[in-house]
């Protein structure tokens, strides 16, 4: 009995079992003791009796995931080793390792920068170094999770990577000893003219209210006069982060989102307690379909409070409440328990049967839109016969699902040129990225390359499709004519990444996006939040009233 008692939580996968043909004799009817009963006996049979031999506690393990899959709901899960670990990594950004960030490049784990503060930095390990060893096995052929796996570890414990340096003849060996590393959301800011300030906030952890405080702060020292948030492909996370996170840009008693669920305790509001310390800064939030979650309360809660002007693509529509119950070592439950509104009344959540459906409405509406002037764009009609809501200056937001932006734009999207040279790269993407990495690298052994405002010359576009020739990647006269411009804007980063620095392949891709641009420009225009505002609605993207 005491068997039987411990699976009536999982009575509705019975048909899993059975193939519903126990139900379709009408055994399905009754009162839960029965269906328990029922299910117990089916699992009786099915481990005595089934063709392939499972034991009992296979069984449970597949009716227990059976369960979760019949809520079809991609985000209630049952969390166990690696994923319940990568779970916990990205909400608290803390793990155990080198604190290197690195990918895969020309075959060998290359780091693309090592991470402030951490043993990697503080050994001299540098971006661009090619990792070719890891306590004496080479690395030659190592995926990334293969690399993830050997350079983390345990805090305390040791290990040895050799490193290939360009202008090195030799391999470098760097003993290090593994840390805790936290990532941090909020990486460094970024000082544009005229005091405009930039930071991103990516994802929503443990930490990230805080750490905006601390760099906005940073910034204002530096005489930052204006805000651009960006909120693109911010996943989401925690919800308490994502309720902190906008409580410093809003007043008082302010709501700044509400879940309604059905659990007790589940329904309830969430308010700003305290003033806001930056109430003449003027902010532009920036979002697109990857912006997910927690970072769509934020964009929401500012939105509707006129807090600020949210400019980029329709996001991605994830307001739902996860809550996470641990049920034993290194395993827990990830749980549906409420959905997500904003201030002004609207659902975060798109309404849809799976997730891939969510990512292509998203990627849908992200694109949903036809081309306006200055420069900007303006919602098609798809956008404008979506539910009408109002903030509380009584300007239009649209509802249905995720956050429809004040300005609504595009990222910058391939020519037909480009699409064709994208097309015809197929699987040789990878030796694509390589070549670029290689010339990168090159070039800052040589040091042919002083200065940040270099342009990429035609030499060195050819030498690109050379060193594509060499790999054996074939390109007609046609497609290289028309990957010019897409070229010479990824090698540029490439470069500047490799040369200068992250913050200098930044600035450089700053100047090449649409959003960011069409967010420098509404912010050297306003003094103050009610300008910006006010710019936003007279602007031809704005979405128009009916």
């Amino acid at each position: 009995m005491k068997q039987r008692w411990s699976v009536i939580g999982l009575v509705s996968v019975i048909s899993f079992f059975s193939g519903g043909w126990l139900l379709q004799r009408g055994a399905g009817a009754g009162n839960v003791y029965q269906q328990a009963r029922l299910f117990d006996d089916v699992l009786g049979h099915v481990s005595a009796y089934y063709v392939d031999s499972l034991g009992e506690i296979d069984l449970y393990q597949k009716a227990t995931h059976g369960m979760l899959e019949q809520l079809e709901d991609p985000y209630s899960v049952l969390l166990t080793g690696d994923d319940y670990k990568a779970l916990t990594e990205q909400t608290s950004g803390n793990y155990a390792g080198l604190g290197i960030q690195i990918d895969v490049r020309d075959g060998w784990i290359t780091v693309v920068a090592p991470l402030p503060e951490t043993p990697a930095e503080r050994a001299g390990v540098q971006t661009g170094d090619q990792i070719i060893a890891v306590d004496g096995k080479s690395t030659k052929g190592w995926k990334n999770d293969e690399a993830v796996k050997a350079l983390r570890g345990g805090a305390g414990s040791k290990i040895t990577i050799t490193v290939r340096r360009a202008g090195i003849p030799e391999p470098i060996k760097y003993p290090l000893t593994r840390a805790r590393i936290h990532i941090k959301s909020v990486p460094a800011g970024t000082m544009f003219p005229d005091g405009i300030g930039y930071i991103s906030l990516n994802p929503v952890s443990e930490t990230s209210a805080d750490e905006l405080r601390q760099e906005i702060s940073a910034l204002k020292k530096k005489g930052m006069k204006s805000l651009i948030l960006d909120l693109r492909f911010n996943p989401g996370g925690l919800l308490d982060q994502g309720v902190e996170v906008a409580d410093l840009f809003l007043d008082n008693k302010q709501e700044i989102v509400s879940t309604r669920g059905r659990a007790r305790g589940s329904t309830k509001q969430f308010y700003d307690d305290a003033r806001q310390t930056w109430p003449e800064l003027p902010i532009v939030v920036l979002v697109n379909d990857g912006s997910a979650s927690a970072a769509e309360i934020i964009a929401g809660a500012l939105q509707d409070h006129d807090r600020a002007v949210v400019v980029g693509s329709p996001t991605f529509g994830k307001g739902l409440v996860q809550t996470l119950f641990p049920l034993s070592e290194g395993v827990a439950l990830k749980l549906t328990t409420a959905r997500w509104f904003t201030p002004s009344g609207r659902t975060i959540q798109r309404t849809v049967e799976s997730e891939e459906e969510q990512a292509e409405l998203a990627a849908e509406e992200a694109a949903d839109t036809v081309l306006g002037s200055p420069g900007l764009e303006t919602s098609d009609s798809a956008l404008r016969e979506l539910p009408i809501f109002r903030t509380d200056a009584g300007r239009v937001v649209r509802g249905g699902g995720g956050i429809v932006p004040d300005i609504v734009m595009t990222a910058d999207t391939l020519t037909e040129g480009e699409r064709e040279f994208a097309k015809a790269l197929g699987n040789n993407l990878p030796e694509y990225r390589d070549v670029l990495t290689t010339l990168a690298l090159e070039a800052k052994n040589k040091g042919s390359i002083t200065s940040e405002s270099f342009s990429v010359t035609p030499a060195m576009r050819r030498e690109v499709y050379d060193r594509l020739g060499a790999k054996g990647v074939r390109l007609s006269a046609e497609e290289i004519a028309g990957a010019g411009r897409l070229v010479d804007e990824q090698l540029g980063n490439e470069l500047a990444r490799y040369v200068f620095g992250r913050q200098a392949e930044f600035r450089r891709r700053a100047a090449n996006d649409r959003q960011m641009q069409t967010a420098l420009d509404l912010l050297r225009r306003a003094e103050s939040p009610k300008e910006l505002l006010g710019l936003a609605s007279a602007s031809p993207a704005a979405p128009a009233s009916n």
